[in-house]
């Protein structure tokens, strides 16, 4: 039997509705049969260590989670890409991962859709939840 593959879910997650479309990325990404590491959960151990603001802890768990992933999906909407989001992508270019970014906000920068080492560091782009799908199941 195939092991799973594991995704590291990059992404803000400092609002409500971002939190809720982050589990819900991840919801249907285990739907397709992918392990998921989702930082504003796996990261923070039941957020006892957010609680503690025990940075170190957070970032390291963080690190791990991206060394073990087999690629990153990276949700890349805003008017700028969240800097940590974009620190992830850096950290995951480094180490050779494939980067998917998922971009569903419509505004573009005016030579390109997001910012020019994010958007060159990712290996494919998906515009929308259902092109996100069909991008990670070629990873099956």
């Amino acid at each position: 039997m195939k092991e799973k593959k594991t995704i590291y879910l990059a992404g803000p997650l400092f609002t409500q509705a971002e939190l809720e479309f982050n589990r819900k990325l991840r919801d249907m990404l285990l739907k397709k049969g992918f392990a998921v590491f989702l930082p504003q959960e796996d990261a923070e151990d039941a957020k006892k260590e957010h609680e503690r603001q025990n940075q170190k802890y957070i970032f390291q768990r963080c690190v791990e989670g991206v060394d073990d992933s087999d690629f990153v999906v990276a949700v890349l909407d805003g008017v700028d890409v969240d800097s940590g989001t974009a620190w992830e992508i850096g950290y995951a270019y480094a180490k050779g991962k494939v980067i998917i970014g998922l971009r569903t906000d419509f505004r573009e920068l005016s030579n390109g859709i997001v910012n020019l080492m994010i958007e060159v560091s990712a290996d494919t782009l998906a515009r929308n939840e259902e092109e996100l799908l069909e991008t990670v199941e070629k990873f099956l």
